[in-house]
């Protein structure tokens, strides 16, 4: 499937990890204008080397808990013309119980999970042109809970009341916002995950598999498109049905 972003400009943060790259490249096929966000500045020119097309793409490296990057990408909105489709992909996810977890452990993960979001949304919202579209990354976690992630999950189930909490204040102006729920989807992030407790969470899995990176990138440009024009506040499950189970 694929949808027309001809003329439109698409901002990608977690562009150099799996999802995110995978969403570049799909939004990039189908005509778009990215910038893309990372944090790592090789691994960001890396990607923006293999999709190829660099008249269309501007690349923006740095942590977006810094101001000063939250300036820049900002600028490079104000340049580009406003935006389209706003994606926040980056995230992180790390193993710590309760019990034993630091409050900088869990600062950490509330700044990069849920705080850069707010930021960057706050920052980008006047350059966001009417109809445009924001897709946020939830996760099954944020639902049901995970073991030894309660920061993570936290901020995920955070991300879709942030989302839809939003998607009130700006109807209005025909700005839709959803959000993503993936679950085991085998990328560089859930490599531990899979290792330790991936076995199971195939037996939970209806469909039997882990998904892929593209399974949910094709999700994250249906929403941004105009076939979803009428989906607003919404979450939408993309773990093969592991939501369901377990």
């Amino acid at each position: 499937m694929t949808y027309d972003f001809s003329n439109k400009t698409v901002l990608i943060t977690g562009a150099a990890g799996g999802i995110g790259k995978e969403c570049a490249r799909l939004f990039l096929d189908d005509g778009a204008q990215l910038i893309l966000v990372d944090l790592e500045p090789n691994a960001l020119r890396e990607v923006a080397d293999a999709l190829g097309a660099p008249e269309r793409i501007t690349t923006v490296a740095g942590d977006l808990t810094d101001q000063n990057v939250l300036n820049e990408v900002r600028a490079t909105v104000e340049i580009a013309g406003g935006l389209d489709a706003l994606v926040p992909a980056a995230g992180i996810y790390r193993d710590r119980d309760v019990e034993s977890m630091s409050i900088q452990e869990w600062r950490q993960t509330m700044s990069i999970n849920l705080d850069s979001v707010f930021q960057l949304t706050q920052a980008v919202l006047p350059h966001l042109h009417d109809h445009a579209a924001i897709v946020n990354f939830a996760s099954l976690a944020g639902s049901r809970g995970s073991r030894n992630h309660a920061h993570y999950a936290a901020t995920k189930a955070a991300l879709v009341a942030f989302g839809r909490s939003l998607a009130l204040e700006i109807g209005h102006r025909g700005i839709r916002v959803n959000a993503v729920a993936p679950g085991i989807i085998r990328t560089q992030m859930t490599d531990t995950l899979v290792t330790t407790n991936g076995e199971l969470l195939l037996q939970q899995t209806p469909l039997g598999r882990h998904g892929t990176a593209q399974e949910v990138a094709t999700v994250v440009t249906f929403l941004c498109s105009e076939a979803a024009s009428f989906v607003n506040g919404e979450l939408i499950q993309v773990n093969g049905g592991l939501y369901m189970t377990g």
